[in-house]
């Protein structure tokens, strides 16, 4: 039995952008997490569609994003979803790192993206995401 891709939602409204972050992550950010499936998204609507469906096992948002940015977006859903998935924030700047952290996002990657970098980062928000919770 085949084990289902884990799916990563990729929000900017530019699609160079979201190329770039699919190109940098891969299609297998590491061995033990398997193979993942892209859901690439435009706009604010799609974002909440499908966040809302319970299928997406990451988010990652360009914190760029127009008109609606993604670091906005972010808190926007952590504040407003019970169990949200994982959101990782693209910033442009390594001194945005801070309005990452007040998004709330689980991660934060830097442009120009790294491979190494950008597929560890999601590997390991993707294998903190999948430990069970186990009540004592």
């Amino acid at each position: 039995m085949t084990e289902q891709a884990m799916r990563i939602l990729v929000f900017s409204h530019r699609p160079e952008v979201r190329e770039s972050i699919i190109n940098a992550v891969g299609r297998r950010p590491a061995t033990d997490i398997g193979k993942v499936d892209y859901v690439e998204t435009a706009g604010v609507g799609e974002v909440l569609t499908e966040m809302d469906s319970g299928e997406i096992d990451l988010a990652i948002f360009d914190g760029e994003a127009q008109p609606t940015g993604g670091m906005g977006l972010a808190r926007q859903l952590k504040n407003e979803i019970d169990d949200c998935p994982p959101i990782v924030v693209a910033v442009r700047r390594k001194d945005d790192r801070w309005l990452a952290t007040w998004s709330q996002a689980d991660a934060v990657l830097v442009h120009p993206l790294d491979p190494l970098t950008a597929a560890g980062t999601v590997a390991d928000v993707l294998r903190t995401r999948r430990v069970p919770v186990v009540g004592g």
